[in-house]
Order: structure tokens, then C-alpha cells, then sequence
């Protein structure tokens, strides 16, 4: 298949079901994971509140791209039209969304569980190498829950070849009833919505873009509160949608094999924790 033609499981507006589902749980806390969409977690819950848009939220033919919490791997956002230049050989992805390749290959594809538990799994996927991505590697996933939070822990590892790599998390949470969210900096986005340099203050939203942040993201919504925070300093904010608000902890901005290459040599690997800590009490 050519590379520019994309199959309907890498398109990223294509419907993707859920599939067989998995429910872990912790006191309060419920995650229903959905390994053959993606590795995605398709609900997440607490005390009964559900924070996350569902497969059907737009009806049947809801996009992949579109609903869950899913891992963006090996990259995260969209790479401008597809091309970037590694190793001083220029590359040529699938798009898959628009003129762009976005969000890996990850999030289309089945995952193998490599452990289940009542509060735990590990999950895992072995990349391509082909026109869809040709540097092979292998990524997991593990996710542990407490009672009153998440643990998500995303790597990626290189095969036998050196790779570029970005990894990040892509919640759709359900409309919060407010955001707290005050980064440092932002990438502006040009003519095509792609992030560019050099970086600048943050503009007033509503924002599809990709700042630099330090301090935790905060939630409200139902009466509860939702405290993000990661060990990564890159967040994507989408919160165009009426009926949703994303969140996006990432290594890197959209378009990072251009604008902040990260190399992985054969056997290296590229990791990032996520934590989401609820308390029942409201953003003030």
C-alpha cells in the first residue's frame, strides 16, 4: 500500500470500537481499559462520575481519534504532512489526518496484555516497520490504580535501528465545569494550526496548542476535583469542543522530529510518568 494511503485502522477520523473490555478497580476508582482500540482506556470513573467521552458520544461512527484516553506513540500531534528529515534522510509518514500524520500508530492498533490484575496492567505493542513507521521499536504501557488515583507510566524502546521519538497521553475529558491551567509559554501555530518557534507568552484560549508548563493541571467537575501532573513539561490544551476538554501531558510539541529532535539510539528508551489524583472537593 502506498505510503500516502493510509488503511482504515491508521485513519484516524475512521469509527474504532471498543472492542473486549477490562475493568480494574480501586476503592472509588474504576478504569475500563479497552486493549484492541488502541490500548486505550476507554472509561474512567469515580465515585461514580465518568470523566472521560465514550465510544458513542458522537453516535456509532465516533472518530478514534476522538474519545477515551489513549497513548500517543512514537509520536505525539501531528507531523507536519508527514515529512521530517532523520539521520539526514527524508521521511515520508501516512497522513492520516487532513494533509498531516498525527498521534502514532498506537492508537489505531490492538495491544497485547502482558499482565492483568484486580488494580493493575502492563500492555504492550510491537511497532512497525514499514512505510506506517519504519524503525520498528516496541512500546508499554502500565497503569496502576489506588483509591483515590492513577499511575500511568508510557515508554517507548528503539528495535535494532536508531528511531526519533515523542510519547504523550490523549485524555478526552467530558466538559469540566473549569480549568486551571497556567503555563509558562506556548508555541504559536501558523497558517497550517502546526506549532512553530520560537516560543511565545500564552495567548486566551480557546486553545488547540501546545505550551510549556510546569505545575499540575486541575479539573472540576461534579463536585470533584481532578489534579493532573506529569514528569514531562510539554501540554497540549484542546478545549475548542463544546462537549470536551483534552489534556495532554507529551515529551515534546507537535511536529517534534522538526522542532525538538529526540534520538533514540538501539536499545534506548524514552519514558514518562502521568499521574491523575482526584479530591472531592471543587477548584475555588
Amino acid at each position: 500500500m502506498a505510503p500516502d494511503t493510509p488503511s482504515p485502522k491508521d485513519d484516524a477520523r475512521a469509527p474504532l470500537p471498543a472492542g473486549r473490555l477490562h475493568g480494574l478497580r480501586s476503592g472509588l476508582l474504576e478504569v475500563v481499559l479497552a486493549p484492541d482500540a488502541g490500548g486505550r482506556i476507554a472509561q474512567l470513573r469515580y465515585d461514580g462520575v465518568a470523566w472521560l467521552v465514550g465510544e458513542h458520544a458522537g453516535g456509532a461512527g465516533t472518530p478514534a481519534i476522538a474519545w477515551g484516553c489513549y497513548p500517543m506513540v512514537p509520536w505525539a500531534g501531528r507531523i507536519r504532512h508527514g515529512s521530517f528529515t532523520f539521520d539526514g534522510r527524508r521521511r515520508s509518514l501516512p497522513a492520516n489526518f487532513d494533509a498531516h500524520a498525527i498521534h502514532g500508530v498506537g492508537f489505531t492498533r490492538p495491544w497485547h496484555i502482558d499482565c492483568l490484575d484486580v488494580d493493575t496492567a502492563r500492555l504492550s505493542l510491537a511497532l512497525p516497520e514499514d512505510d506506517y513507521w519504519p524503525f520498528g521499536g516496541r512500546a508499554t504501557q502500565t497503569l496502576h490504580l489506588q483509591p483515590d488515583r492513577l499511575h500511568l507510566h508510557l515508554s517507548v524502546e528503539a528495535g535494532h535501528q536508531a528511531m526519533p521519538a515523542v510519547i504523550g497521553w490523549h485524555p478526552w475529558f467530558r466538559k469540566p465545569d473549569r480549568l486551571q491551567f497556567a503555563p509558562g509559554t506556548m508555541y504559536p501555530r501558523d497558517h497550517e494550526g502546526i506549532a512553530t518557534l520560537p516560543c511565545v507568552s500564552p495567548a486566551p484560549g480557546p486553545w488547540d496548542d501546545c505550551f510549556i508548563n510546569q505545575a499540575d493541571v486541575l479539573l472540576a467537575s461534579a463536585g470533584q476535583q481532578l489534579r493532573i501532573r506529569a514528569d514531562a513539561d510539554h501540554w497540549v490544551i484542546y478545549d475548542g469542543a463544546p462537549h470536551a476538554t483534552c489534556v495532554e501531558p507529551q515529551t515534546g510539541p507537535p511536529d517534534g522530529f522538526t522542532l525538538a529532535p529526540n534520538r533514540l539510539e538501539p536499545g534506548q528508551r524514552l519514558e514518562m510518568e502521568v499521574e491523575l489524583k482526584w479530591e472531592n472537593r471543587c477548584v475555588r
